[in-house]
C-alpha cells in the first residue's frame, strides 16, 4: 500500500503534505550529509586547505554535469504523478521503465564526456596547483560512478510521484552508513585501508551509491511497492514518450543550468579574489544544502501532490496544496535562518577550521548571507513545486533566467569589484536574487497559466 493511500483525504492538506515531505527531508539530509562527511574528514588530512578548495571546485562541476538528469527527473515525476492520480498503473510502470533506460544512457554519457572535459573546466573556473589536482582526482572518480547516483535519484522521484517516500529514505539510510564507514577508512587510512585522501572520499561515495541503486532495483523488481516494478533488462525506447519527457524536462534542466551559472560565476569571481574564499564557498554550500532541506522536501512533495491533483482534474486541490506549501516552507525556513545566522561561527568550527583565520571569516560571512536569503527561498520553492508538478517548467526557467542572468551575476560583479566589496559583495547578490524570484513567482501564479498546462500534460 502506498503512503498516499494510508493518509486519509479527510486530513488537512498541510498534514498530508508534511507527512509526504518528512521522509523526503530525511532523504535529502542524508544526501547532503554524504558531502558534509567528506568535507569534515578532508579537513583533518595533511594539506587540508588544498583538498577543501579542490572539493569546492569539483562539486560545482559535478552538479553542473547533472543538469540533464534533474530535468529527466522533473519530467518523470510530472508524468508519473498524473498517471497515479488517474489510477493508471500500467502507464506508471511504462514511464518508470522508459525513464530507467534513458537514465542509464545519460549516466554513461556523462561519465564519458565529463571525464574528457573535467580538467579544462576546472582550469576555466580558476582552479590551479594542488587544488586543481585534488579536484580532478575527486571529480573523475565521481563521474565514473554517476550512473548509480542517477538511478537513485530517478527511483526516489518515481516513488515520490506515487506517494511512497519512505522506501528511498530507508535505503539511503543504509547506504549513508556504509559511506561513512568507507570514507573513514579510505580518506584517513583506517582499518588497513590506504589513506587516499580526496580520491578515497569519491571511491567511498561511489561504492555506497552503487549499493543503494542495486538495492532499490531489486526491491522494486520484487514488487515491494504494489503495482510498481523496475526493469532488470533493457527495453526499447518509446520515442513519443521520450520526446514528452524532454519537453517537460528540458526547461527544468536549463533552469538548473542557470542556477549552476549563478554558482559557477560566484566561484569564478571568488577565485580572482582569494582561493580560500572558494573553499569557504564550498563549506557554506554544505550548510546551505542542509538548511534548505526542509523547504526543498516540502517543495518536492508539493510537486507530487499537485501532479496527482491535476491528474484527477482537481485544480482547487492543487491551489490548496500550494497555500499549505507556502506557509510550511516560509515558516520553516525563517526559523532555520535565525538559527543559521546566530550559529555560524560554531557551524564553521565543526569543520575543524581555526577561528580568526581567513578561511573561518570567509565561511562565517557566506553562511550568514545564506541565512538571510532563506525566508525568500522558502516562498519561491513552494511556487516552484507547484509549477513543476503542473509541468509548467518554462515558468520557473523564465523566473530563474531573469533573476540570475539579468540581475544576480551582474550585481555580484558590481558589488564585488566595481564597489570593491570583495567576496562579501560577490555573495550578497545571491539573497537579493531570491527576493526577486519570489516576487516573480507570485506574479506567474496569479496569471493562472500553470492550471491550464496541468490539464494538458
Amino acid at each position: 500500500m502506498n503512503e498516499s493511500d494510508t493518509l486519509p483525504q479527510s486530513q488537512s492538506v498541510s498534514r498530508r503534505l508534511f507527512g509526504l515531505a518528512l521522509p523526503i527531508m530525511g532523504l535529502n539530509v542524508l544526501n547532503v550529509l554524504a558531502l558534509a562527511v567528506d568535507t569534515a574528514m578532508l579537513g583533518r588530512i595533511d594539506r587540508a586547505e588544498a583538498a577543501l578548495t579542490g572539493l569546492g571546485f569539483a562539486t560545482q562541476l559535478a552538479f553542473l554535469l547533472m543538469v540533464a538528469m534533474w530535468g529527466l527527473t522533473v519530467g518523470t515525476v510530472a508524468f508519473v504523478s498524473r498517471a497515479h492520480g488517474a489510477e493508471d498503473a500500467a502507464r506508471v510502470n511504462h514511464i518508470l521503465n522508459q525513464s530507467t533506460m534513458l537514465t542509464l544512457g545519460l549516466g554513461l554519457l556523462v561519465a564519458t564526456v565529463g571525464n574528457g572535459v573535467a580538467a579544462p573546466l576546472l582550469t576555466l573556473l580558476g582552479a590551479e596547483g594542488e587544488a586543481q589536482t585534488a579536484g580532478l582526482a575527486y571529480l573523475r572518480t565521481m563521474l565514473v560512478g554517476s550512473v548509480f547516483t542517477y538511478i537513485n535519484i530517478l527511483y526516489a522521484a518515481v516513488l515520490r510521484g506515487v506517494g511512497n517516500t519512505k522506501l528511498p529514505f530507508f535505503v539511503a539510510l543504509g547506504s549513508n552508513a556504509l559511506n561513512v564507514v568507507l570514507n573513514y577508512g579510505l580518506i584517513l587510512g583506517h582499518w588497513g585501508l590506504p589513506a587516499l585522501g580526496i580520491q578515497g572520499a569519491a571511491i567511498g561515495t561511489v561504492l555506497s551509491q552503487a549499493t543503494a541503486a542495486f538495492t532499490l532495483s531489486i526491491l522494486l523488481n520484487r514488487g515491494i511497492v504494489p503495482h510498481l516494478s523496475a526493469p532488470l533488462k533493457l527495453h526499447k525506447i518509446d520515442v513519443p514518450l521520450a520526446k514528452d519527457l524532454v519537453r517537460i524536462g528540458l526547461p527544468a534542466s536549463l533552469d538548473i543550468l542557470v542556477l549552476n551559472a549563478s554558482f559557477l560565476s560566484i566561484v569564478g569571481m571568488l577565485a580572482r579574489v582569494d582561493q580560500l574564499a572558494v573553499a569557504a564557498h564550498g563549506i557554506g554550500l554544505r550548510i546551505q544544502a542542509l538548511a534548505f532541506v526542509p523547504g526543498l522536501g516540502v517543495s518536492q512533495a508539493t510537486s507530487a501532490m499537485v501532479g496527482q491533483a491535476l491528474g484527477g482534474g482537481d485544480v482547487a486541490e492543487a491551489k490548496r496544496v500550494l497555500r499549505a506549501s507556502v506557509l510550511l516552507t516560509t515558516g520553516i525556513m525563517t526559523v532555520l535562518a535565525a538559527v543559521t545566522f546566530a550559529a555560524a561561527p560554531w557551524i564553521v568550527a565543526i569543520f575543524d577550521i581555526a577561528q580568526g583565520t581567513s578561511l573561518s571569516e570567509f565561511s562565517v560571512t557566506w553562511i550568514r548571507l545564506l541565512g538571510i536569503c532563506m525566508p525568500a527561498v522558502g516562498t519561491y520553492i513552494a511556487f516552484a513545486g507547484l509549477f513543476q508538478g503542473a509541468g509548467e517548467t518554462r515558468t520557473t526557467l523564465r523566473i530563474n533566467a531573469w533573476s540570475t542572468l539579468v540581475f544576480q551575476i551582474p550585481a555580484s560583479a558590481v558589488l564585488g569589484f566595481v564597489l570593491s566589496m570583495g567576496a562579501p559583495g560577490i555573495w550578497l547578490a545571491f539573497p537579493l536574487g531570491f527576493v526577486l524570484k519570489a516576487a516573480l513567482a507570485l506574479r506567474a501564479y496569479r496569471q493562472g497559466t500553470w492550471a491550464k498546462v496541468g490539464k494538458r500534460v
